[in-house]
C-alpha cells in the first residue's frame, strides 16, 4: 500500500484509532525541530501550537492594517473638514496644500485649474498647456510615475530636478477642469502598483469643493 493509500484508508476508517489505541501509544516520530522522538499526541500538540502562532501573527498583521486604515481615515476626515470650512478658491487650495503636507506627508503639491469666465488671480490658474489638459482628461483614475508627465515638471520649479516619483489626480465633473500633481524625492513614495483608493477619494473631495467656485 502506498502512503497515499494509507492516508485514504485512515480517512475512510476513523474507528481505526479507537480500535488500536494501544498501538498508537507506541508510535513515535521525529521532533519537527530536531532532537528526540515524540509520540503522536505530542506531535499534534506541537502542530496546534505552530498553528496558533501563525494565527497570532496573522491577527497582528490585521490589527496593524486596521490601525493604518483608521489613521488614514482620520487624515481624510481632517482634510474634508478643512475643505468644507473654506470660503473661496484660495481657502480650498490652502487647505489642500496644508493637509497633504502635514497629514499625508506629501512634500511637493501643485494644483492647476482651468475654467470659463473670470477667476481669481492665483498661481493655480496659471496657463496650462493643451498637452497637460489632454493628459488630465485621459485619467480615469490617479496615475503614478517615476518621472513628470508631459510638461508638468516645470510646475515644481527649482525642485523638479530632485523629484523621483509623481502622482497625478484629475479633477473633473463630466470633463477635467484641473490637475492635482504630487511629487517626492523618494523614488518609492509613488509607484505604479500602489493602492489608489485614498488618492481617488482625495481627488473627488477636492473636485467637489472647487466646483462651488468655478464656472465651466
Amino acid at each position: 500500500m502506498t502512503p497515499d493509500g494509507v492516508v485514504e484508508y485512515l480517512k475512510q476508517h476513523p474507528e481505526f484509532f479507537e480500535e488500536h489505541a494501544d498501538f498508537l501509544a507506541t508510535v513515535f516520530m521525529p521532533h519537527p525541530h530536531g532532537g528526540r522522538a515524540i509520540s503522536i499526541s505530542e506531535r499534534q500538540i506541537l502542530a496546534l501550537r505552530d498553528k496558533g502562532k501563525q494565527l497570532e501573527s496573522k491577527l497582528r498583521e490585521l490589527i496593524v492594517f486596521g490601525e493604518e486604515n483608521d489613521a488614514l481615515s482620520e487624515k481624510l476626515h481632517r482634510l474634508t473638514l478643512g475643505l468644507i470650512k473654506a470660503r473661496d478658491v484660495q481657502g480650498v487650495t490652502e487647505s489642500i496644500y496644508l493637509h497633504l503636507r502635514e497629514d499625508f506627508a506629501v512634500p511637493h503639491t501643485v494644483l492647476r485649474l482651468w475654467s470659463e469666465g473670470e477667476h481669481p488671480q492665483l498661481p493655480e490658474f496659471s496657463a496650462v498647456s493643451a498637452e497637460s489638459r489632454d493628459f488630465a482628461e485621459s485619467l480615469a483614475h490617479p496615475y503614478c510615475s517615476a518621472h513628470a508627465m508631459v510638461d508638468t515638471a516645470s510646475w515644481f520649479g527649482e525642485q523638479a530636478l530632485l523629484l523621483r516619483s509623481f502622482a497625478y489626480i484629475s479633477l473633473r465633473t463630466e470633463r477635467a477642469f484641473g490637475l492635482l500633481a504630487m511629487a517626492s524625492e523618494d523614488a518609492q513614495r509613488f509607484y505604479p502598483d500602489m493602492g489608489m483608493l485614498y488618492q481617488q477619494r482625495i481627488g473627488e473631495l477636492v473636485a467637489a469643493s472647487l466646483q462651488r467656485y468655478l464656472a465651466y
